[in-house]
């Protein structure tokens, strides 16, 4: 008996590693994938040259997924006001994972209650960065007619696929 016994010993753990060296890890770590400086220039930079090409002054805010500034650049001339709304849009960009005239035309439908939305900068001028299609940043974009700031912020984004 102690012999079978010891037999299903070898055997149940040999069945336990197998399983414990395919499962991944509890608590193992997630790799996500973010915006780097050299990538948050080379957005702005994008920007910025669509803004310079149109004679506009702008305010151009990079984040990261977790809604902190990497990169900034205001064109000469620009409206001070135009610096906090340019990181504002740019977070809303990314906490709602969208670009920010979803939320504008939301309330010019009606529902004012995204209003009361902590964080939350709902002018068309924001875009989420989207790489392999997970949000890795956001752009926002201020100091112009709304249009204009997200041709700008999309010529950013464009950028980065350049």
């Amino acid at each position: 008996m102690k012999r079978g016994a010891g037999m299903w010993g070898v055997v149940v753990a040999g069945v336990l590693s197998a399983i414990l060296c395919t499962s991944p890890a509890i608590g193992e770590l997630l790799t996500k994938k973010g915006i780097s400086l050299e990538d948050a220039k080379k957005v702005a930079a994008g920007a910025a040259s669509e803004a310079r090409k149109n004679k506009w002054t702008m305010a151009i805010a990079v984040i990261d997924e977790g809604g902190n500034l990497v990169y900034f650049e205001r064109l000469d001339e620009t409206q001070i006001a135009s610096n906090d709304i340019a990181i504002g849009k740019a977070r809303t960009a990314v906490i709602y994972k969208r670009p920010t005239k979803a939320l504008e035309d939301a309330i010019n439908s009606g529902q004012n209650a995204i209003l009361s939305f902590p964080n939350t900068l709902p002018r068309e001028g924001g875009l989420p960065i989207v790489v392999d299609g997970k949000v890795v940043g956001g752009i926002g974009v201020s100091g112009g007619k709304s249009s204009e700031d997200t041709q700008v912020a999309k010529a950013g984004v464009d950028a980065l696929s350049k």
